[in-house]
């Protein structure tokens, strides 16, 4: 029978220590969340009823609910992901499998990763400049949804490159073995097999955009619009800057108001964040590696 040396039980020590450590870290994570939901829940959920999502704001915004403001969040998000995603999916996949590796493809890269680090407010100027201004899509949906995917572009190139440089090189060397061409072998191989990681991406900017206030002040959000727009080209309320606004411009408003708000906006972000999931847990299954 083996019996523990010095050195085995000063292991002992050393890797139940830096167990408790890891686990000290992950609470410091996750106790303030909980102590934020927390927090927005007891104050918030009072005031969180159907009539509060279906009807529109009232009194001057110190009534009624935020249904105009969460169609406009949604329709915001929708634009930016129908703008980005395809833009993003398409230049990873040109700087992961045809790029050579030269200066300028290693430029390129830099300057992903350093847009990714541009303020939102420089953002917004941008937008106001290119697609307010220059394209002349006035303020409006579609120059907020534009100058959000501009925004959360680097996080989605990003996400596909990695997950396209996880498909093993093998893949691609056997589809090209049997006479495949780099094309048919990135579409029928590669990309079927990284989509679970390029949701990934997804599910990042549907949580940053969804909280985005800046870019969308100044492009397309309205202070206050008690009805929904009719097309991209009209103004329409976000939640973001409808909880911005009562919280500090709007007199008179009731304390659970502004929470019930962020306890909401919370909520539309989970419920997108768990369709991306759960669509890539089902890929995830399909995969045979």
């Amino acid at each position: 029978m083996f019996q523990a040396t010095a050195l085995n039980r000063r292991n002992a020590r050393i890797e139940t220590g830096m167990r408790v450590a890891y686990l000290g870290m992950t609470l410091m994570l996750i106790v303030p969340v909980l102590l934020v939901l927390g927090v927005l829940i007891d104050k918030g959920a009072p005031a969180l009823s159907w009539e509060f999502l279906t009807e529109v704001p009232l009194k001057g915004m110190t009534e009624g609910g935020i249904f105009p403001a969460l169609m406009g969040t949604v329709a915001l998000v929708l634009v930016a992901l129908l703008a980005s995603v395809p833009v993003g999916v398409a230049a990873a996949i040109y700087l992961s499998e045809y790029a050579p590796n030269t200066w300028l493809t290693r430029l390129v890269n830099l300057a992903i990763i350093n847009l990714a680090g541009v303020p939102s407010i420089v953002h917004a100027l941008f937008g106001v400049g290119a697609f307010v201004m220059f394209f002349g899509f006035g303020t409006s949906i579609l120059a907020a949804s534009l100058t959000l995917a501009v925004m959360t572009l680097p996080v989605v190139i990003v996400s596909t490159r990695e997950s396209l440089r996880a498909v093993p090189q093998e893949f691609r060397e056997a589809c090209w073995t049997l006479g495949a061409t780099r094309w048919q072998t990135i579409w029928r191989i590669v990309l079927p097999n990284a989509i679970s990681g390029i949701l990934t991406g997804v599910i990042l900017e549907v949580s940053r955009t969804v909280g985005e206030t800046a870019p969308i002040m100044f492009t397309g959000a309205a202070f206050f619009l008690p009805f929904l727009p009719q097309s991209v080209f009209d103004q329409t309320m976000a939640m973001s800057l409808h909880l911005f606004v009562i919280s500090t411009q709007v007199p008179d408003v009731p304390e659970a108001l502004p929470y019930a708000v962020a306890l909401a906006l919370i909520a539309v972000v989970l419920v997108m964040n768990a369709a991306s999931i759960a669509f890539r847990v089902v890929l995830r299954r399909r995969k045979k590696w």
